[in-house]
Protein backbone atom coordinates (compact mmCIF):
# COMPACT_ATOMS: atom_id res chain seq x y z
CA UNK A 1 0.00 0.00 0.00
CA UNK A 2 0.98 3.55 -1.00
CA UNK A 3 0.70 5.07 2.49
CA UNK A 4 2.57 8.06 1.15
CA UNK A 5 -0.49 8.92 -1.91
CA UNK A 6 -2.86 8.26 1.03
CA UNK A 7 -1.43 11.43 2.77
CA UNK A 8 -0.63 13.43 0.06
CA UNK A 9 -4.15 13.08 -1.02
CA UNK A 10 -5.65 14.10 2.86
CA UNK A 11 -3.10 17.07 2.53
CA UNK A 12 -0.97 17.55 5.51
CA UNK A 13 -1.93 17.58 9.17
CA UNK A 14 -3.11 20.62 11.26
CA UNK A 15 -2.81 20.80 14.70
CA UNK A 16 -5.52 19.96 17.17
CA UNK A 17 -7.63 21.79 19.78
CA UNK A 18 -9.39 19.24 22.01
CA UNK A 19 -11.68 20.94 24.87
CA UNK A 20 -13.97 18.75 27.10
CA UNK A 21 -16.50 18.40 28.59
CA UNK A 22 -19.22 20.65 26.96
CA UNK A 23 -22.45 20.28 28.92
CA UNK A 24 -25.81 19.88 27.16
CA UNK A 25 -28.56 19.39 29.44
CA UNK A 26 -31.04 17.98 28.11
CA UNK A 27 -34.87 17.02 29.73
CA UNK A 28 -35.17 14.02 30.80
CA UNK A 29 -32.41 12.35 30.47
CA UNK A 30 -30.51 11.49 33.73
CA UNK A 31 -27.20 13.00 33.69
CA UNK A 32 -26.35 15.92 31.53
CA UNK A 33 -25.31 14.86 27.80
CA UNK A 34 -20.87 15.60 28.23
CA UNK A 35 -19.48 15.92 24.98
CA UNK A 36 -15.72 16.21 23.66
CA UNK A 37 -15.09 18.23 20.60
CA UNK A 38 -12.31 18.42 18.47
CA UNK A 39 -11.26 20.41 15.60
CA UNK A 40 -8.43 21.87 13.68
CA UNK A 41 -6.43 24.83 14.75
CA UNK A 42 -7.53 26.47 11.16
CA UNK A 43 -9.37 26.83 8.75
CA UNK A 44 -13.06 27.42 8.44
CA UNK A 45 -16.03 25.93 7.09
CA UNK A 46 -15.89 22.73 8.92
CA UNK A 47 -17.47 19.61 7.92
CA UNK A 48 -18.37 17.88 11.32
CA UNK A 49 -18.03 13.86 12.19
CA UNK A 50 -20.43 12.96 15.11
CA UNK A 51 -18.82 9.84 16.54
CA UNK A 52 -20.85 6.93 18.32
CA UNK A 53 -18.61 4.73 20.99
CA UNK A 54 -19.00 1.24 20.75
CA UNK A 55 -19.90 -0.58 24.31
CA UNK A 56 -16.68 -2.56 25.19
CA UNK A 57 -14.84 -3.65 28.19
CA UNK A 58 -12.63 -0.74 28.94
CA UNK A 59 -14.28 1.84 31.65
CA UNK A 60 -13.23 5.12 30.06
CA UNK A 61 -12.69 4.58 25.91
CA UNK A 62 -16.69 4.13 25.95
CA UNK A 63 -17.28 8.02 26.49
CA UNK A 64 -16.01 11.33 24.79
CA UNK A 65 -12.71 9.73 26.12
CA UNK A 66 -11.90 7.43 23.62
CA UNK A 67 -11.56 7.01 20.02
CA UNK A 68 -8.42 9.40 19.84
CA UNK A 69 -6.55 7.73 16.94
CA UNK A 70 -9.64 8.53 14.66
CA UNK A 71 -10.38 11.51 16.33
CA UNK A 72 -7.25 13.27 16.44
CA UNK A 73 -6.55 12.28 12.65
CA UNK A 74 -9.83 13.30 11.43
CA UNK A 75 -10.01 17.00 13.14
CA UNK A 76 -6.18 16.92 11.78
CA UNK A 77 -7.61 16.78 8.45
CA UNK A 78 -10.32 19.54 8.36
CA UNK A 79 -13.31 17.91 10.43
CA UNK A 80 -15.16 19.02 13.85
CA UNK A 81 -15.23 15.69 15.94
CA UNK A 82 -18.33 15.32 18.37
CA UNK A 83 -17.98 12.70 20.83
CA UNK A 84 -21.16 11.85 23.20
CA UNK A 85 -20.52 10.16 26.01
CA UNK A 86 -23.71 7.67 25.94
CA UNK A 87 -25.80 6.33 28.47
CA UNK A 88 -24.60 3.15 27.81
CA UNK A 89 -21.34 4.45 29.25
CA UNK A 90 -19.14 2.44 32.18
CA UNK A 91 -18.42 5.94 33.35
CA UNK A 92 -22.10 6.50 33.71
CA UNK A 93 -23.08 2.48 34.91
CA UNK A 94 -23.78 4.10 38.69
CA UNK A 95 -25.76 6.50 37.94
CA UNK A 96 -28.21 4.99 35.41
CA UNK A 97 -28.38 1.67 35.93
CA UNK A 98 -32.10 1.80 37.13
CA UNK A 99 -33.14 4.77 34.36
CA UNK A 100 -35.86 3.73 31.69
CA UNK A 101 -33.75 2.45 28.58
CA UNK A 102 -31.27 0.80 30.57
CA UNK A 103 -29.55 -0.84 29.79
CA UNK A 104 -29.08 -0.89 26.21
CA UNK A 105 -30.19 2.81 25.83
CA UNK A 106 -30.70 2.72 21.86
CA UNK A 107 -33.29 5.36 21.92
CA UNK A 108 -31.22 7.93 24.25
CA UNK A 109 -28.04 6.95 22.03
CA UNK A 110 -29.68 8.06 18.70
CA UNK A 111 -31.07 10.93 20.31
CA UNK A 112 -28.00 11.47 21.23
CA UNK A 113 -27.03 12.75 18.71
CA UNK A 114 -30.14 15.12 17.46
CA UNK A 115 -29.62 16.62 20.38
CA UNK A 116 -25.80 17.86 19.70
CA UNK A 117 -27.01 19.28 15.92
CA UNK A 118 -30.05 20.85 17.73
CA UNK A 119 -27.32 22.82 20.02
CA UNK A 120 -24.65 23.24 17.92
CA UNK A 121 -24.57 27.09 17.79
CA UNK A 122 -23.77 26.47 21.93
CA UNK A 123 -20.86 24.18 21.21
CA UNK A 124 -19.63 27.30 19.03
CA UNK A 125 -20.07 29.46 21.75
CA UNK A 126 -18.30 27.38 24.06
CA UNK A 127 -15.13 25.91 22.44
CA UNK A 128 -12.57 28.65 22.26
CA UNK A 129 -11.75 29.80 18.87
CA UNK A 130 -14.76 27.51 17.00
CA UNK A 131 -17.36 29.73 16.39
CA UNK A 132 -18.39 30.69 12.93
CA UNK A 133 -15.93 28.06 11.87
CA UNK A 134 -18.94 25.11 11.90
CA UNK A 135 -20.51 24.31 7.70
CA UNK A 136 -23.51 22.82 9.73
CA UNK A 137 -24.61 21.77 5.83
CA UNK A 138 -21.94 18.93 5.79
CA UNK A 139 -22.83 16.48 8.86
CA UNK A 140 -20.75 13.37 8.45
CA UNK A 141 -21.49 10.26 11.49
CA UNK A 142 -19.14 7.51 12.49
CA UNK A 143 -19.78 4.82 15.12
CA UNK A 144 -17.72 1.73 16.22
CA UNK A 145 -19.71 -1.73 17.43
CA UNK A 146 -22.81 -0.61 19.44
CA UNK A 147 -22.27 2.33 18.32
CA UNK A 148 -21.99 1.41 14.20
CA UNK A 149 -26.03 0.09 15.56
CA UNK A 150 -26.92 3.45 16.77
CA UNK A 151 -25.44 5.05 13.18
CA UNK A 152 -27.55 2.93 11.23
CA UNK A 153 -30.73 3.86 13.03
CA UNK A 154 -29.62 7.72 12.68
CA UNK A 155 -28.97 6.77 8.73
CA UNK A 156 -32.59 5.58 7.93
CA UNK A 157 -32.00 1.80 9.45
CA UNK A 158 -35.99 0.66 11.14
CA UNK A 159 -36.18 -0.92 14.54
CA UNK A 160 -38.79 -3.12 15.99
CA UNK A 161 -38.87 -2.47 19.58
CA UNK A 162 -38.55 -5.36 21.41
CA UNK A 163 -40.82 -4.26 24.03
CA UNK A 164 -43.95 -2.90 21.97
CA UNK A 165 -43.68 -4.35 19.06
CA UNK A 166 -44.03 -0.95 16.86
CA UNK A 167 -41.59 0.20 13.97
CA UNK A 168 -39.53 3.31 14.97
CA UNK A 169 -37.84 5.36 12.93
CA UNK A 170 -35.06 7.68 14.30
CA UNK A 171 -33.60 8.71 10.78
CA UNK A 172 -31.55 12.08 10.90
CA UNK A 173 -31.71 14.12 7.90
CA UNK A 174 -29.33 16.63 8.65
CA UNK A 175 -26.72 13.86 8.81
CA UNK A 176 -25.67 13.66 4.96
CA UNK A 177 -23.56 10.09 5.35
CA UNK A 178 -22.06 7.70 7.89
CA UNK A 179 -19.37 4.73 8.53
CA UNK A 180 -20.51 1.95 9.94
CA UNK A 181 -17.11 0.68 11.72
CA UNK A 182 -18.23 -3.24 12.78
CA UNK A 183 -21.32 -2.82 13.22
CA UNK A 184 -24.18 -5.48 14.28
CA UNK A 185 -25.83 -7.45 11.32
CA UNK A 186 -29.38 -8.97 10.88
CA UNK A 187 -31.28 -10.65 13.17
CA UNK A 188 -33.60 -13.25 12.50
CA UNK A 189 -32.37 -16.57 12.44
CA UNK A 190 -28.87 -15.25 12.01
CA UNK A 191 -29.18 -13.33 15.94
CA UNK A 192 -28.36 -16.79 16.96
CA UNK A 193 -25.76 -16.53 20.20
CA UNK A 194 -25.57 -17.08 23.35
CA UNK A 195 -25.74 -13.38 24.36
CA UNK A 196 -28.55 -12.72 21.95
CA UNK A 197 -31.36 -12.68 24.21
CA UNK A 198 -29.66 -10.17 26.24
CA UNK A 199 -29.62 -7.86 23.64
CA UNK A 200 -32.52 -8.22 21.61
CA UNK A 201 -32.32 -4.92 20.01
CA UNK A 202 -29.68 -5.46 18.22
CA UNK A 203 -31.46 -8.29 16.29
CA UNK A 204 -34.29 -5.60 15.95
CA UNK A 205 -32.95 -3.72 12.64
CA UNK A 206 -34.40 -3.40 9.48
CA UNK A 207 -31.78 -2.11 7.07
CA UNK A 208 -33.99 -2.17 4.00
CA UNK A 209 -34.65 1.83 4.97
CA UNK A 210 -31.17 2.70 5.49
CA UNK A 211 -31.07 5.06 2.70
CA UNK A 212 -27.78 7.72 3.28
CA UNK A 213 -24.98 7.06 1.89
CA UNK A 214 -23.01 5.10 4.43
CA UNK A 215 -19.44 3.34 4.28
CA UNK A 216 -19.73 -0.28 6.18
CA UNK A 217 -16.26 -1.35 7.31
CA UNK A 218 -15.41 -5.04 8.14
CA UNK A 219 -12.69 -7.01 9.44
CA UNK A 220 -12.58 -10.55 8.00
CA UNK A 221 -11.56 -12.38 11.19
CA UNK A 222 -14.53 -10.76 13.16
CA UNK A 223 -16.10 -13.45 14.38
CA UNK A 224 -18.70 -12.37 17.06
CA UNK A 225 -20.15 -15.53 18.16
CA UNK A 226 -22.10 -14.09 21.22
CA UNK A 227 -24.09 -12.85 19.23
CA UNK A 228 -24.09 -15.37 15.75
CA UNK A 229 -22.38 -18.23 14.42
CA UNK A 230 -22.92 -16.99 10.89
CA UNK A 231 -18.77 -15.33 11.33
CA UNK A 232 -17.13 -12.34 10.11
CA UNK A 233 -19.58 -11.84 7.07
CA UNK A 234 -22.59 -10.68 9.53
CA UNK A 235 -20.77 -7.29 9.73
CA UNK A 236 -21.36 -7.01 6.07
CA UNK A 237 -24.83 -7.13 6.18
CA UNK A 238 -25.46 -3.72 6.69
CA UNK A 239 -23.79 -2.91 3.11
CA UNK A 240 -25.86 -6.38 1.61
CA UNK A 241 -28.97 -5.08 2.85
CA UNK A 242 -28.92 -1.51 2.96
CA UNK A 243 -30.46 0.35 -0.77
CA UNK A 244 -27.49 2.22 -1.97
CA UNK A 245 -25.18 4.29 -2.32
CA UNK A 246 -23.56 2.20 -0.14
CA UNK A 247 -19.47 0.94 0.24
CA UNK A 248 -18.47 -1.72 1.68
CA UNK A 249 -14.76 -1.55 2.74
CA UNK A 250 -13.19 -5.52 4.10
CA UNK A 251 -9.95 -5.36 6.19
CA UNK A 252 -7.72 -8.54 6.38
CA UNK A 253 -6.59 -9.90 9.52
CA UNK A 254 -8.96 -7.31 11.12
CA UNK A 255 -10.94 -8.36 14.14
CA UNK A 256 -13.58 -6.27 16.13
CA UNK A 257 -11.41 -4.11 17.36
CA UNK A 258 -10.02 -3.19 13.63
CA UNK A 259 -6.48 -2.34 14.96
CA UNK A 260 -7.04 -0.62 17.89
CA UNK A 261 -9.09 2.39 16.75
CA UNK A 262 -10.54 2.73 20.29
CA UNK A 263 -8.01 3.89 21.89
CA UNK A 264 -4.18 3.75 21.35
CA UNK A 265 -2.54 1.11 22.97
CA UNK A 266 -5.61 -0.74 24.16
CA UNK A 267 -4.43 -4.21 25.86
CA UNK A 268 -8.19 -5.78 24.78
CA UNK A 269 -7.41 -5.23 21.47
CA UNK A 270 -7.46 -8.28 20.25
CA UNK A 271 -5.88 -7.26 16.56
CA UNK A 272 -3.58 -4.46 17.92
CA UNK A 273 -1.84 -3.09 14.75
CA UNK A 274 -1.04 1.10 13.98
CA UNK A 275 -0.60 0.59 10.78
CA UNK A 276 -4.42 -0.55 10.61
CA UNK A 277 -5.55 1.90 12.28
CA UNK A 278 -3.95 4.87 10.83
CA UNK A 279 -5.38 3.08 7.20
CA UNK A 280 -8.68 3.26 8.57
CA UNK A 281 -8.40 6.45 9.70
CA UNK A 282 -7.30 7.60 6.44
CA UNK A 283 -10.23 5.76 4.63
CA UNK A 284 -12.95 7.00 6.64
CA UNK A 285 -11.71 10.46 6.30
CA UNK A 286 -11.34 10.59 2.78
CA UNK A 287 -14.85 9.35 2.30
CA UNK A 288 -16.65 11.55 4.41
CA UNK A 289 -14.58 14.31 2.73
CA UNK A 290 -15.48 13.25 -0.93
CA UNK A 291 -19.06 12.24 0.48
CA UNK A 292 -20.01 15.95 2.27
CA UNK A 293 -18.19 17.69 -0.80
CA UNK A 294 -17.95 15.47 -4.27
CA UNK A 295 -15.27 18.24 -5.38
CA UNK A 296 -13.02 16.63 -2.82
CA UNK A 297 -11.22 13.54 -4.65
CA UNK A 298 -9.53 12.01 -1.30
CA UNK A 299 -11.68 9.38 -1.70
CA UNK A 300 -10.77 7.74 -4.51
CA UNK A 301 -7.05 8.67 -4.07
CA UNK A 302 -6.98 7.33 -0.93
CA UNK A 303 -8.82 3.95 -1.97
CA UNK A 304 -6.31 2.98 -4.75
CA UNK A 305 -3.66 3.70 -2.60
CA UNK A 306 -4.59 1.72 0.02
CA UNK A 307 -6.55 -1.25 -1.32
CA UNK A 308 -4.60 -1.67 -4.53
CA UNK A 309 -1.05 -2.79 -4.95
CA UNK A 310 1.10 -5.41 -3.70
CA UNK A 311 -0.28 -5.31 0.23
CA UNK A 312 -3.39 -4.25 0.19
CA UNK A 313 -5.17 -3.23 3.85
CA UNK A 314 -7.94 -4.53 2.43
CA UNK A 315 -10.73 -4.61 -0.39
CA UNK A 316 -13.40 -2.19 -1.55
CA UNK A 317 -17.19 -2.84 -3.44
CA UNK A 318 -19.70 -0.16 -3.77
CA UNK A 319 -23.47 -0.08 -5.32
Amino acid sequence: MSTSAATDALGAPAPVLSFSPVVLPVPGRPVDLEVRVSAPATGTGLPVILLSHGHGPSNNLSSLNGYAPLATFWAAHGFVVVQPTHLTSRTLSHLVADAPGAPDFWRSRAEDMTHILDRLDVIERTVPQLAGRIDRARIGLAGHSLGGFTAALLLGAGLTDPGTGNVVRLVEPRIKAGVLLAAPGRGGDAFNGPMAGQWPVIGAVDFSTMTAPALVVAGDKDDSRHFTDRGPDWHADPYHLAPGPKTLLTLFDAEHGLGGIAGYDAAETTDENPARVAAVARLTAAYLRTRLDPGDNAWPAVREALTNGPDPVGRVESK
